[in-house]
């Protein structure tokens, strides 16, 4: 009995410091969180007398002003409208579907929207990024001068309040709003926008495709605080577009990576702007994060608040486990892969709460399969034009469409859309033809040379290459293994080679494939400079697969400088000709989407610019009933 009692002590004992322990524990924790809020508190408390500050300063600026006549009446003599001379902006602004959003009785004010990435992103710094899920990020938070109306398609100002166009067309100068700060309270201004030109254009820095697409801006000025002048060297056919759609970048966050762009150009999570959300730290995003998330910028300057609190991405690269994350009511967006579209609309649960959107984007992008044609200083087989036509020819694009997407896509024939005036009629895809194939390919002198099924080259090598692709996507995974059987049969030996989407990058700008099967988004009109012409070859360009044709880069360079759209097109058309005749891609299809929404999101519509559910300025809610994250 004695040691029955003296255990039972002890036991007594171990469990009052076990207690003990888990007591402390618990107090810790607390503790934390509750330091975390007051440090929160703290920085949002210095946020906002920061902000009171310059409000005072911003007041008695304007008071000096007026008892000055600085400022006068909008129009008035000496004014800055007065100053712009024929205004050619428009008279609303880019909150008016935003407005419409907030005017109906059902509409509410916060919840998170969550979404999901089905690859990780590398890095969400401006620039240095590649990947349209970066692009999309980024949207939040960066803001631009113009964007276009999604209904009319016109352009409608942001930043910008006002612009005018010269009569050459080669200087557009922009009246910038006065109450724009970026999300750490700083100012936007005309200086901000010259910066950022100067910034892209500053070869210590790793943008080659921005440089790329700016190069036709002879310089940027900031004429005063809230004006700024774009000069083109030569005239332009989407100079507003260019000078409108500049993301603007803040001089006083980034102006000192031009004497460390090492840190720059190798960073993961430098994004600071003017946009309706933030990252809660500027600077320190990285992607072992593995998720976005943005909150809403308590500073954004537009008429209308963004709706969401929050906005969050998760990165979800299996595409089963996206589709139990949306199940589970985790995310509010799913794109479904063809093959099991269908499955999803007979589902009853799924019908229930949820609502699918089935279309062709007119802004819809395409898919492709680029061929190398130069890889370590060597030209390689594919540098010949008959081998390029002879790949098309045996892939089999309308089976890729029927087998691997079930018909939920269309062939792609070039870069342009066939509902673009870019794109001319008569240039029709490369149908299957096995025969004249083989024809071309022994033309350009590979045939079996020794009996076993497969085609030698004039240097007796094997015609064998890798096809690397991102190893996630299920529908490509497919279609990869139905191209290797098809290219078999004309005696081709295709490895497919399944990449992470971080090494694919890496491989992209060493230029180290064989051929790579990718797709690229698309616009309006589109300019093709940045992928065909031959000066973007260099290392980081987007012209990764080292083509060159003369002909196509003087087309390129009459459409560029034709501000008369009737001629344009038709350089268009012809530069479309030279792509079909030489097959630098093989051009794939073009996807429908086929999403499925969370039923709580409204306000969803199909615009010009397609589902607005990502739309910045933010147009869709949730009804406070529907609320889940508050």
């Amino acid at each position: 009995m004695k040691r029955t009692t003296t255990g039972a002590g002890r036991i007594g004992v171990w469990v009052g410091f076990g207690l003990l322990a888990g007591l402390l524990v618990l107090l810790m924790i607390q503790i934390d969180r509750q330091w975390q809020r007051m440090t929160e508190m703290t920085r949002i408390m210095q946020e906002q007398s920061e902000d009171i500050r310059r409000t005072r300063g911003l007041l008695r600026d304007l008071e000096q002003g007026l008892r000055s006549g600085q400022f006068g009446g909008v129009g008035s003599t000496g004014s800055p409208q007065a100053t712009l001379g024929n205004n050619t902006g428009t008279t609303s602004d880019a909150f008016e579907r935003a407005r419409r959003a907030l005017a109906r009785p059902d509409y509410a004010s916060g919840d998170w929207l969550m979404l999901a990435f089905g690859t990780g992103l590398r890095t969400l710094t401006p620039l240095v990024s590649a990947d349209a899920y970066a692009s999309e990020v980024q949207s939040y938070i960066i803001e631009s001068l113009l964007v276009r109306d999604p209904d009319s398609l016109e352009w409608r100002g942001l930043v910008a309040e006002d612009w005018s166009i010269s009569e050459d067309g080669l200087t557009i100068t922009f009246r910038l709003r006065r109450d724009v700060n970026f999300s750490d309270g700083q100012p936007l201004t005309a200086h901000d926008v010259a910066f950022t030109f100067e910034f892209i254009m500053n070869e210590v820095i790793a943008a080659p495709r921005s440089r790329a697409y700016l190069s036709r801006i002879e310089r940027v000025t900031a004429v005063d605080d809230h004006t700024v002048e774009f000069v083109f060297g030569e005239p332009y056919f989407n100079s507003l577009q260019l000078a409108g759609t500049m993301d603007i970048l803040p001089a006083h966050f980034y102006r000192r990576y031009l004497e460390d762009p090492r840190t720059f150009n190798e960073s993961r999570g430098l994004l600071l702007g003017s946009g309706p959300y933030r990252l809660s730290d500027p600077e320190n995003w990285t992607p072992d994060q593995g998720r976005v998330e943005l909150e809403r910028n308590p500073r954004y300057w537009g008429p209308v608040d963004p709706s969401f609190d929050r906005i969050v991405w998760r990165v979800i690269e299996n595409d089963s486990a996206r589709l139990t994350t949306f199940r589970n009511q985790d995310i509010d967006l799913y794109g479904a892969r063809p093959r099991e579209y269908q499955r999803l609309l007979d589902d009853q649960g799924l019908a229930a709460r949820t609502r699918h959107f089935e279309y062709m984007s007119p802004t819809a992008g395409y898919n492709y399969i680029a061929w190398n044609q130069e890889r370590r200083g060597e030209a390689t087989r594919f540098a010949d034009p008959r081998v390029r036509r002879a790949m098309s020819y045996i892939t089999d694009v309308p089976r890729v469409i029927e087998e691997v997407l079930l018909g939920y896509a269309e062939p792609a024939v070039s870069p342009f859309s066939p509902r673009s005036p870019q794109h001319d009629p008569a240039n029709t895809p490369i149908p299957f033809d096995l025969e004249r194939a083989r024809a071309l390919l022994a033309e350009a002198g590979f045939e079996d040379r020794n009996g076993d099924g497969i085609l030698q080259g004039p240097d007796g090598r094997n015609f064998e290459f890798e096809l690397t692709f991102f190893q996630d996507n299920e529908d490509t995974r497919r279609m990869v293994l139905f191209l290797r059987d098809l290219y078999a049969r004309a005696g081709i030996v295709m490895r497919p080679r399944p990449t992470e989407w971080s090494v694919m990058l890496d491989n992209l700008r060493q230029k180290d494939f064989d051929a790579i099967t990718l797709g690229w988004t698309s616009g309006i009109e589109i300019d093709i400079f940045q992928m065909f012409h031959s000066t973007q070859t260099m290392e980081g360009g987007d012209n990764f697969m080292s083509y060159r044709n003369p002909e196509l880069d003087r087309l390129i360079d009459a459409a560029r400088t034709e501000v008369n759209e009737e001629k344009r097109m038709q350089i268009w058309r012809e530069a479309e000709r030279v792509l079909v005749e030489d097959q630098p891609y093989t051009f794939l299809f073009r996807r429908n989407t086929l999403a499925f929404v969370d039923n709580r999101i409204e306000n969803l519509e199909n615009t010009g610019l397609g589902l607005n559910l990502m739309a910045v300025p933010v147009e869709v809610f949730v009804p406070t009933a529907l609320q889940r994250n508050r």
